[in-house]
């Protein structure tokens, strides 16, 4: 009988394609995946370690775990407890010392190791060590097993950033940009496509840079160009562009190609130049406003998404109020925010002028509410539109499919519930639907 695994992943999509790569080597191997961690013999937590409350969402997996470690053991059951990912790379050591019943830690290098040190710790042979290296592309070449009752797929085309914005810790945790080949990435993408995903999301931490390290320039729109030319090529969705690397010629093949879905992006962080400068974030308010005002004029139909932080160390109220004003005349159709967190090995971590918890938390809950309202205009203006719906669940004890048009990111935006009318309605389905009702984080659509 195969060993059993269980694996759960935190955080972003790109953690998640890290993490359905260590699930598709395991079963290669001969491994067997379970839903049910008392079923496993192997208890994996891929981790987010990002900001501090990732971090504790982390720390809290892994102390579930390893009380179903724990009580398992009491009833002589064989059980191991893997923590990887970024948690692992920034706080290996601290892991092996507070949590002691981890029986490994993997960074962000060695996820391609999985399963060598599952098979040395069923033997008792394993050596635990602090993770080494940063970020690998690896793992990212065993084509991943299609995951059941999912519509879409990830396609990650980067590992690392190398922008070094003063808040972040990625550079640290994951190296500079690795890009992947184009070729390697079609290849990738036609398997999907065969494998019936009827849309491909393409991930990186910056992906408007993608190829600047492997090609000498950046390259997205030689990426997608060859992308489209796979037969039968589903839509694809952009996540996690830049906008000073956000090109002519990018703006252009979006425009015109309706494989590309008209949805951007495109995490700004702030409005205060004085602000973005501290972030060392490259653009001005003039340039986030101008490009802005670019895409929205060339692209049609265009949903755009952005995500902000407040709190960043001397920050003003003034310089709040710019933001706020920004966020409230650009009106995003989706946004996200952040409170401040000082990361280790960050340069804002050093930063004077810390902002009171209270004060940000205040400045937080006041963008939201006004997001909120944004959110919610945006949303009813859709009401009688007809729009393309994907089906990718059914929500329990109702009438209602969970769906999502080309406006909505899969586990991130608002989901479109579905109304049948149609018998024949199923998972995995595209169909015509009428938004009938809205409100600030959900549309309710009849299927037509």
């Amino acid at each position: 009988m195969p060993d059993k695994f269980y694996l759960l992943s935190l955080g972003c999509p790109k953690n998640e394609v890290d993490a359905e790569a260590m699930s598709a080597m395991l079963t290669k191997a001969g491994f067997q995946a379970v839903a049910d961690p008392q079923e496993a013999k192997f208890l994996l937590v891929n981790t987010c370690g990002f900001i501090k409350s990732a971090q504790e969402e982390a720390i809290s997996v892994i102390l579930d775990l390893a009380e179903v470690k724990a009580t398992r053991i009491a009833k002589d059951q064989e059980v191991y407890l893997i923590v990887t990912g970024c948690l692992s790379q920034r706080f290996g050591k601290d892991i092996y010392q507070e949590l002691t019943e981890v029986d490994a830690c993997l960074g962000t290098a060695e996820y391609q190791d999985i399963v060598s040190v599952c098979q040395a710790l069923a033997m008792n042979s394993y050596q635990p060590h602090i993770p080494q290296g940063r970020g690998s592309l690896t793992h990212l070449e065993e084509l991943h097993p299609p995951v059941p009752g999912r519509t879409y797929a990830y396609l990650k085309i980067a590992e690392g950033c190398s922008n070094a914005c003063a808040f972040c810790a990625i550079p640290s945790i994951r190296g500079g940009q690795k890009s992947r080949p184009i070729e390697d990435l079609v290849r990738e993408a036609e398997y999907y496509v065969d494998l019936g995903y009827q849309e491909l999301i393409l991930v990186a931490q910056d992906t408007t840079r993608y190829g600047s390290d492997l090609y000498g320039k950046n390259s997205l729109v030689e990426l997608l160009t060859a992308l489209l030319e796979i037969r039968g090529m589903v839509p694809l969705r952009l996540m996690y562009v830049y906008g000073d690397a956000f090109s002519e010629d990018l703006i252009d093949l979006i425009a015109k190609e309706d494989k590309i879905l008209p949805y951007i992006d495109l995490p700004i962080q702030h409005a205060s130049n004085k602000i973005l400068k501290a972030m060392r974030r490259r653009e001005t308010q003039e340039d986030i406003r101008s490009l802005i005002h670019k895409l929205r004029s060339r692209i049609p139909q265009l949903i755009l998404r952005s995500t902000v932080m407040v709190g960043f160390p001397g920050e003003t109220e003034a310089d709040y109020q710019e933001l706020l004003n920004f966020i409230q005349e650009i009106r995003f159709d989706r946004l996200g925010c952040f409170i401040f967190s000082p990361e280790d090995g960050t340069l804002a971590a050093c930063l004077p002028d810390r902002i009171n918890p209270d004060v940000a938390q205040a400045r937080y809950n006041q963008l939201m509410d006004t997001q909120a309202t944004i959110s919610l205009a945006s949303n009813q203006a859709r009401l009688g539109e007809i729009c393309q719906v994907m089906i990718d669940g059914v929500l329990e004890n109702s009438p209602y499919f969970i769906g999502r048009s080309y406006a909505e990111a899969p586990d991130i935006d608002p989901e479109i519930l579905v109304l049948a009318q149609d018998p024949d309605l199923d998972l995995g389905q595209v169909r015509k639907c009428k938004i009938i009702d809205a409100d600030t984080y959900s549309l309710t659509a009849m299927s037509l």
